[in-house]
């Protein structure tokens, strides 16, 4: 399955969360905060995580603001327990 973007501006939502307590004209008003979500969850089978490039298991991992450390078979392995249903394994 194709489609995954490292970074995608259509998720974010500037000042939903502002850090000042949501008063605007405070010195920390200026501070870019956003919150994203991922519209989808993904639908990759395990046959795909195992042969899924790093770059892609980076941005996949990345996008739903989950650690990106190790090596490709540990990023490999959270993913699959992060992603697939007991009934996919």
């Amino acid at each position: 399955m194709s489609g995954i973007g490292c970074s995608n501006a259509a998720y974010a939502m500037p000042g939903l969360l502002r850090p000042n307590g949501g008063q605007k004209g405070s010195k920390r008003d200026n501070r870019c905060c956003s919150f994203q979500m991922p519209l989808h969850y993904p639908r990759f089978k395990k046959s795909d995580y195992e042969t899924m490039p790093e770059w892609k298991l980076d941005c996949l991992l990345n996008e739903y603001g989950l650690p990106v450390a190790g090596d490709v078979t540990q990023k490999r392995k959270f993913a699959m327990g992060a992603f697939l249903w007991p009934s996919q394994e």
